[in-house]
């Protein structure tokens, strides 16, 4: 029988699950539980007894230490501990960051000072340590990463949603950025609550549910639209290049910064290059990788590049002319259980609200007829 997680317990179950490319369906057939219990085992929810942890080490052929620990900071001062860093870079010293817990897993996203103030933080990264985590020099007290979720996404007008959720709810979200496939993987890993995607699927046409299908099979996750974009070229105001189509970008003279892989954008530029039959290397700034939409109408901006592929809304944010070529669907992706948290309930009656509809639609240019709608 599980019990109620302690606060200085740790687990890894998701992790090497997911490593062992094992379903939760399986694992718990394998040894006679519940799927929710390994959800809520992962989830940190609940810790299971000693014949549960000792079959589910021997499954996974690890060690029960290897799933279930105290955790590293327990032996640490109160304001030091260790923690996932959410980031695309490894940690620095140094380096500022927000605090979140998700499940019994401490995760730290880093923030940044653009354009020119100095960020918000909890803590700073004291010592990088390997796996992509960070010993943490932490500012609060034990209220530090309550009562907020961490999202993950590329999303330019999630900030709008979040604002209101902590404005109305008193739940502070803490935003990773991140491409759809990333996203996905921190959710899969137990690092986020919620991930952000718009990964279109080649073949039929529709938007993340058949590659959730394909690559997690066994998760019980939830889907809820965020809103459908308009996707296409960013380029200068008056567009002094005349860039119009896809094709333009195999010009000598047009230079794009381009998005990086996995990403929802950098799908649709292959896609699109590929029916042209243009080749990636005909492509000057191919390479050039900009991580987030509003990164890459930034290159624009600058004068690094004369073009990018992004949302309309990136465009609307600088002021630069937006040639559409695709319309997407953005959903939220989060584990079923999570449905049940009150922060997430928070998070989703927020999506409900007519006011926030009608910012996604004036300022961002989104179309909210499917906003809140469970698609799976």
């Amino acid at each position: 029988m599980a019990k109620p997680v302690q606060r200085g317990v740790r687990n890894r179950l998701g992790e090497i699950r997911a490593r062992r490319g094992l379903g939760a369906s399986e694992l718990a057939r394998r040894i006679s539980v519940s799927r929710q219990t390994i959800y809520a085992i992962e989830a940190g929810t609940y810790l299971p007894n000693t014949e549960v942890a000792l079959h589910l080490a021997r499954v996974l052929e690890v060690t029960v230490d290897e799933l279930f620990s105290l955790r590293d900071d327990a032996s640490t001062s109160s304001d030091s501990i260790k923690a996932d860093v959410l980031g695309t870079a490894p940690p620095v010293i140094g380096q500022p960051v927000r605090i979140c817990q998700v499940g019994s897993r401490w995760v730290s996203v880093p923030v940044s000072a653009a354009p020119y103030y100095l960020p918000e933080a909890d803590g700073i990264v004291q010592r990088p340590c390997r796996g992509g985590r960070a010993e943490l020099a932490v500012f609060g007290g034990d209220e530090t990463g309550q009562k907020r979720l961490v999202v993950a996404g590329c999303d330019p007008a999630g900030s709008f949603l979040s604002h209101m959720v902590e404005k109305i709810a008193g739940v502070e979200i803490v935003s990773a950025a991140a491409s759809s496939k990333l996203a996905l993987t921190w959710l899969m890993e137990g690092k986020v609550h919620i991930a952000g995607s718009h990964l279109e699927d080649p073949g039929s046409g529709e938007f993340n549910l058949p590659f959730l299908r394909s690559q997690f099979p066994d998760e019980d996750l939830a889907v809820i639209t965020f809103a459908r974009w308009e996707e296409g070229l960013v380029v200068g105001k008056g567009n002094p290049k005349k860039i119009r189509r896809v094709e333009d970008l195999a010009r000598r003279t047009v230079k794009m910064a381009n998005r990086e892989p996995g990403s929802g954008s950098r799908g649709l530029l292959d896609k699109l290059l590929k029916k042209a039959g243009i080749e990636s290397r005909r492509v000057r700034g191919y390479e050039q990788v900009a991580r987030g939409h509003l990164a890459a109408a930034w290159c624009v901006v600058a004068g690094e590049a004369d073009v990018c592929l992004a949302t309309g809304s990136a465009a609307r944010t600088f002021g630069l002319d937006f040639v559409p070529l695709n319309s997407e669907r953005y959903d939220l992706v989060m584990r079923r259980g999570s449905l049940q948290m009150p922060a997430v309930k928070a998070f989703l009656d927020v999506l409900q609200l007519a006011t926030l509809r009608r910012k996604l639609e004036v300022l961002a240019g989104y179309d909210t007829t499917e906003t809140g709608t469970l698609v799976a």
